[in-house]
């Protein structure tokens, strides 16, 4: 985004068990139950870094208070500040930063920070919008945020301070975002190839060129501390003219999120202004291409006792593949089954829970 401390969404401390005190900062204990890890493998110990909680750094009270969504995550974006690459690395620094953000986004009308959290230059880790790090703790809510359209309710946002659209972030904050990272997705049963920069979403430069470049990496460094893959989603890029189930999948995820489109597995004119429209309404790139944003945006994770449009594209999909399931928009036993045979054959944990590499295997 073009203004400095940004968070680009829009707006619709208390610590719990295992949070040691040192100095005022939290660290993350790391008695972390391997059952409520969903990736396939055994967990592996994160480094957790310590973060400075509101009441730490001096946060002001939020506007009104946050809402807080009584379900895990599906992901983590990764956002950069578009503010100076300061040199200076100290604490003090670090918490200036903290209560700028929070000035600017109250100034803004929104009711506190718009991320969860915020990694300094220096790497200083700091909760962002209040109860952020209390539902990390946790792990099974979602604090409500504001940081990329569409994904408030169920996206995780990091904003890293400094613009990384020519520089390479600096060592020590890097180093706390793998590390933090990794808490998120340990705590929160999240896969390495979950972790996002904002320009997946909506139509921006953040997180900078280069910190977008080094998301790779960020995952393979993440998956080394916690097991799994660090392979992210592949999206097929569909456009006028266009025919098949891919675009019959398309058009059930519109129809999914409001669109009245015939699923008639042809991409004419019609389809092109629902993606057109779904577009614009989310803040992606408006060109009519369903590409990786447009497809980003669409998909959310199913599961048994999931109903809707999106479990007929699924079901649409495996019974092209000869999978014999009815499309009725129910996700029962049936369902998961020939899912789960399908992850198997594609190398992907057969675990009957459509995410989003799944959903990438499918659609492409």
């Amino acid at each position: 985004m073009g203004s400095s401390l940004h968070s680009g969404g829009r707006s619709y401390g208390r610590t719990s068990r295992r949070a040691v005190l040192l100095g005022g900062a939290v660290v993350l204990g790391t008695g972390i139950s391997t059952a409520a890890v969903r990736y396939a493998g055994p967990a592996r110990a994160a480094a957790e870094p310590p973060v400075s909680g509101c009441d730490r750094w001096g946060a002001r009270p939020p506007s009104r208070p946050v809402t807080v969504h009584s379900a895990r995550p599906h992901k983590v974006i990764v956002h950069h500040t578009d503010s100076p690459n300061v040199q200076d690395g100290s604490q003090a620094h670090a918490f200036a930063l903290a209560r700028s953000i929070q000035d600017s986004h109250l100034g803004r009308g929104w009711i506190d920070s718009g991320q969860h959290f915020t990694i300094s230059r220096g790497g200083h880790v700091m909760e962002g919008r209040h109860r952020s790090l209390e539902t990390l703790l946790g792990g099974a809510a979602t604090v409500e945020s504001a940081h990329t359209t569409a994904q408030n309710t169920v996206a995780i946002g990091i904003e890293n301070e400094g613009t990384y659209d020519t520089a390479q972030p600096p060592s020590a904050l890097y180093a706390s975002l793998v590390d933090l990272c990794a808490t998120l997705c340990t705590r929160y049963g999240l896969r390495a190839y979950q972790i996002y920069g904002h320009r997946d979403f909506n139509d921006t430069d953040c997180p900078g060129d280069l910190l977008y470049a080094r998301l790779p990496r960020l995952r393979a460094d993440v998956a080394a501390r916690i097991g799994g893959s660090a392979v992210a989603p592949v999206w097929p890029t569909l456009t006028v003219g266009a025919t098949g189930e891919r675009v019959r999948s398309l058009q059930y995820l519109l129809r999914q999120h409001g669109s009245g489109l015939l699923v008639n597995g042809s991409y004419g004119s019609v389809t092109d202004n629902a993606v057109r429209a779904f577009q614009d309404a989310v803040k992606a790139g408006v060109d009519g291409v369903a590409g990786q944003q447009t497809w980003n945006q669409l998909v959310a994770p199913l599961a048994t006792g999931g109903s809707g449009e999106a479990v007929r594209a699924v079901q649409s999909q495996l019974a092209a593949r000869g999978a014999g399931l009815r499309v009725d928009g129910a996700f029962g036993p049936a369902t998961r089954s020939a899912v789960a045979s399908f992850q198997a054959g594609a190398s992907l944990p057969a675990d009957g829970v459509v995410d989003a590499r799944t959903w990438g295997a499918l659609v492409t």
